[in-house]
């Protein structure tokens, strides 16, 4: 599944090419932070999620035998050490139930950093149960599919659709009630 140019980077890094991993972190970097945000909450808890990833990633890119698309790969690494994270830190991020009727529909186009409504409707998404949680951090955050986002938490687009709609019924019920 590799191609082009890119191909070219991954099988320099995959072959210990310090300088191609660091062009591939470089690539990838803004996606990882995204991803390790919409998971922690704040920036800081983001970018410890982000560094943790990218020592990761530097142990592991050999082993990356192009079964899969690398940001397929490179996700399921993200979800793994952010998901980690939260289990050993045992915080819950809670939103204000007044502030739960304020929110859009979905993140704005806006960075996390700057879109108020986005970071509001995220905290919320990170109070749900971690499956629930995950499955709309994938669809709905990362834009994949239900068989992309099956690939990265290793278990059925099936299970993915019902992770989406009991998380869909929680926020429903939480809009409801503020």
């Amino acid at each position: 599944m590799l191609d082009g140019e890119a191909s070219e980077l991954i099988k320099r890094a995959c072959a210990g090419d310090a300088l191609a991993f660091g062009l591939l972190v470089s690539e990838h970097y803004d996606r990882i932070y995204r991803l390790a945000w919409r998971f922690a909450g704040t920036r800081e808890r983001a970018e410890d999620i982000a560094q943790d990833v990218v020592v990761k990633l530097a142990a592991a890119i050999r082993g990356f035998r192009g079964e899969s698309a690398f940001s397929t790969w490179l996700f399921r690494l993200v979800y793994t050490t952010a998901t980690d994270s939260l289990r050993k830190s045992q915080k819950l991020y809670l939103v204000d139930p007044a502030k739960l009727a304020e929110m859009a529909d979905g993140p704005s186009g806006e960075t996390p950093e700057t879109a108020h409504d986005g970071r509001e409707l995220w905290a919320a998404v990170r109070a749900l149960p971690p499956q629930q949680r995950d499955a709309v951090t994938l669809v709905y955050g990362e834009d994949m599919n239900h068989a992309e986002a099956s690939k990265i938490m290793g278990c059925t687009e099936k299970t993915v659709s019902w992770h989406l709609h009991e998380a869909k019924k929680r926020l429903r019920t939480q809009l409801e009630a503020a």
